[in-house]
């Protein structure tokens, strides 16, 4: 099955969980219409506590579906816009894009993935024990961020259910992602 897009949501507030939404309305330079972390400049509050001028790199948060399977299968309640992200996909291997690779989404959308996602304490506070299970170690013991990735909006469109998610890669040599 081709790369696509499972669900969509938003949150105009800073709750951790975002709703779900039949269809979002990214804007270029912006992030997701509507969305508390919408803007040039950071809107994660930890982030803007430590520089408000920061770029915002994670004005959309998307989550791999494979993730919230292997959540489930673990005993956790998780589905679609639980953990915050925007936009769920299906068949597309998030971590392991490097950064820079841009993600053509639906007809007009296009994000470029610019880093991984943090697991943090709200995890927890969710659900006891979410954020030990979207971190791992490969075999060199290196940890490794699950919890989705970030990405800046450069063409901006409406995202849907079903749209289906064309990647580019940057040139090489490729960047892997880091935390933003």
């Amino acid at each position: 099955m081709a790369p696509r897009v499972l669900s969509v949501a938003l949150s105009a507030t800073h709750s951790f969980s975002k709703a779900i939404q039949t269809e979002i309305r990214l804007l270029a330079g912006l992030g997701v219409d509507g969305d508390a972390h919408m803007g040039e400049t950071v809107k994660h509050r930890s982030r803007v506590a430590q520089d408000p001028t920061q770029p915002n790199l994670r004005q959309v948060h998307l989550v791999h579906a494979e993730l919230l399977d292997e959540l489930q299968a673990g005993g956790f309640a998780v589905g679609a816009g639980t953990i915050g992200e925007n936009i769920t996909t299906r068949e597309i291997d998030l971590l392991g894009l490097p950064r820079g690779a841009l993600l053509h989404i639906g007809a007009e959308a296009i994000v470029e993935i610019t880093g991984l996602r943090n697991p943090c304490v709200q995890l927890d506070r969710y659900q006891k024990g979410l954020m030990a299970a979207t971190l791992d170690r490969d075999e060199d013991g290196h940890l490794l961020r699950k919890a989705g990735v970030m990405a800046i909006v450069r063409a901006g469109g409406l995202v849907r259910v079903e749209d289906p998610i064309r990647i580019v890669l940057p040139a090489a040599p490729h960047r892997p992602l880091e935390r933003v």
